[in-house]
This record gives structure tokens, sequence and C-alpha cells, in this order.
């Protein structure tokens, strides 16, 4: 058996953070490696196909017996609508019972926190448990930034758990330092599925007046999601001109985004979060792989992997800012791309990925 079953928990395509993250890593395991995926997911009702991909309903989980090697791509809320999937972890004890190849797990998510009048703020100790057992049941583990591992570490101190921020959710290209260089630096780009590009427009319209005329927006893209007239209506209210592509190919929007110079990221839904959890979003890996400097709407901490920090983070508040000049923007969007193929490709995911799950070429 030369076959791997990834478990996601919508069927992937488009620019879908988790979606795109097992696409990349099927298509690479398999020219690669030679080791053909099948996906499960609840999002299934029949068996489809998607870029040549055979995707099931969750229910045939229970048949992995045909694969010799299981990825659980874990977000909770993606399971269950309160973030607590009881029934996967039922059915991933029952798979382990009869399965005897490994089963690594990617935390998307560990669990979800809030203040004491939300659901996620009651319910947070069930979500730490499941997260807790299916860290148990694994046999190996992957998180995206240092704040996921040490929690991971303290909830089970002997798991094999390795760190690999999300790579890009796009194509990862080939760039000299003279074409990143070479840009305009009036061209921003706003990248992502439907809420965070909206969450991020707004942000951006609410802070644009502040950015410092050098570097001021005068043409900005809008890139991934499903069609949402609130986009379009935040866009006619910019006052500046701009180009919006709902369901855009990943190539297409690839090729746009090497055009750009600067792109705005309202990823936090709290200003309190950590800088390094940003290293979860696929979108903010596709600014950095395609040499884009990330602004975000508030400053923070530094972000870095053993030691090496990527430059910023840089920011834009209404009293407050930390934005390259077009002389300082080259330099450190290069060094932003280099960063990203030192630590964040999906080369460099797939290796070790392929070394935890004892695979050979």
């Amino acid at each position: 058996m030369n076959r791997i079953l990834q478990v996601v928990p919508r069927v992937p395509g488009g620019i879908d953070g988790v979606g795109d993250y097992a696409l990349t890593l099927a298509a690479k395991l398999h020219h690669k490696f030679g080791r053909s995926t099948v996906f499960v997911t609840p999002d299934a009702p029949s068996t489809t196909t998607v870029r040549n991909f055979e995707v099931r309903p969750l229910d045939e989980l229970g048949n992995a017996q045909e694969f010799d090697r299981v990825i659980l791509h874990y977000v909770n809320y993606g399971y269950q609508t309160r973030g607590i999937p009881f029934g996967l972890v039922s059915t991933l004890r029952r798979m382990r019972q009869q399965h005897r190849g490994k089963l690594l797990t990617i935390f998307h998510e560990l669990y979800a926190s809030g203040p004491p009048w939300s659901s996620a703020f009651w319910l947070q100790p069930l979500q730490v448990h499941l997260s807790k057992a299916i860290t148990q049941l694994s046999d190996a583990c992957f998180v995206s930034n240092q704040k996921f591992l040490s929690e991971l570490q303290r909830l089970v101190p002997n798991a094999q758990i390795h760190l690999h921020p999300t790579p890009s959710g796009l194509q990862e290209p080939s760039l000299s330092h003279d074409q990143i260089a070479a840009r305009d630096p009036h061209r921003w780009g706003i990248v992502g599925g439907t809420l965070l590009s909206e969450r991020s427009l707004r942000s951006f319209a609410q802070t644009k007046q502040g950015i410092p005329e050098s570097v001021a927006p005068r043409f900005l893209f809008v890139l991934g999601g499903n069609e949402n007239p609130v986009t379009r209506s935040l866009l006619a209210d910019l006052g500046i001109e701009s180009d919006y592509r709902p369901r855009i190919a990943a190539s297409d929007a690839s090729e746009i985004l090497r055009t750009c110079s600067f792109a705005w990221i309202n990823y936090f839904h709290r200003p309190d979060v950590e800088s390094s959890v940003i290293l979860k979003s696929s979108a903010f890996a596709a600014i950095c792989a395609h040499g884009v400097v990330p602004i975000f709407p508030h400053g923070g901490g530094p972000i870095s992997i053993n030691g090496d920090r990527l430059p910023g983070p840089f920011f834009a508040e209404s009293n407050r800012r930390e934005i390259p000049s077009p002389q300082e923007r080259s330099t450190i969007a290069g060094d932003i791309y280099d960063w990203y193929q030192r630590h964040a490709s999906s080369e460099l995911l797939v290796r070790g990925i392929a070394d935890a799950l004892e695979l050979s070429e």
C-alpha cells in the first residue's frame, strides 16, 4: 500500500487555508515519494474528485485499513459547530484499534478562547480535553508556531511534536531580489478567504489615510474568498483604484501578488493575540512567499523560528505606525522572502512530514 488518507474539515479547493495546505501536501507527497492521497471530509455527501484527488465522505475513515498512513488536519470548529468534535475522536479511537499505520495530526487550531459571555469560554475545557486526546492517539503532531508548540508540550509532555509554519496557500515563486526591488511601492494587496478579506478591508479603510504618502496605496487588489457584496461596497467607498477577484485561481492570484509591494492583513479578532500565531495563516505565508511586506493594523511582538527573526512586524495604527520607506522596502521584502524559504516553504514541510511518517523516496 502506497496510499495516504488525509482527513480534512471541508472539501479542499479554492483559496482556503486548510484545504490548500492539504492539497499542497498531497501533490508533493505524490511527486517526491510516489504516495497517492485520498481525502475524507464531513463536507462531502458522496465521493467526488478535486484536482484529480479522490474525496470521500468522513464515514470512509472506518475503512482506513486500505491506507498505510493517515494525516488528520485538526480544526475543532471545522468538525463540529461548537468546537467539540467528540464523534471524530471516537472514530479515531476505533480506527487506531484496527489500523497499524502511522497517524500524524496537523493542529491548525488547538482550542478557542473568548470572554465569559461566549460559548468558547465555557467549552474551552472540553476543547482542551479533545486536543489532548487526539495528541495521545497520534504518532506525531505538527504545529505552526511556538505558542501552539509550548501549549501542546504542556498538555502532553511525551508527545512527538514538530514545528513548521503553514506554507503559502498560493504558489511559491522563484524570485530574484531585483524582481522584488523593481515593484511599485504604491501597489497593495489583500489576500485570503471571504471573512478575512472583509475584515482586513474594513480596517484598511479606517487606517489608509495615515499611511505615509511615499508608500500610500494607489491601487489595491483583493484576492480570494467567495463573492461578497460587503467587500464590493467597501471597495466602492474606498476612494482608490481597486480590483476585486473572488474565487480567483491560485496561479492567477500568485501572478498578481508578485507585483505588489505591501499587503494589509487583519488576521486576529483581538489585538492581544501573540504575533507569532500569524504563522498558522496560509494567507500570511503567501504574502511572505511572494516577497511582499505584510502590514498589520496594530503592533506586536517579534516573529521568529529558532531565533531567526522575520523582519517586522510592521503596522499602521491611528496614532502610530512602522512601515518601511520605499528605499527600505526592497531590502526588507527580500529578507522576508529569504526567511520564508529558510523556514516556511512547502518543500521543508513535506520533508518533515515524510520523516515523521517514515516515508522513503
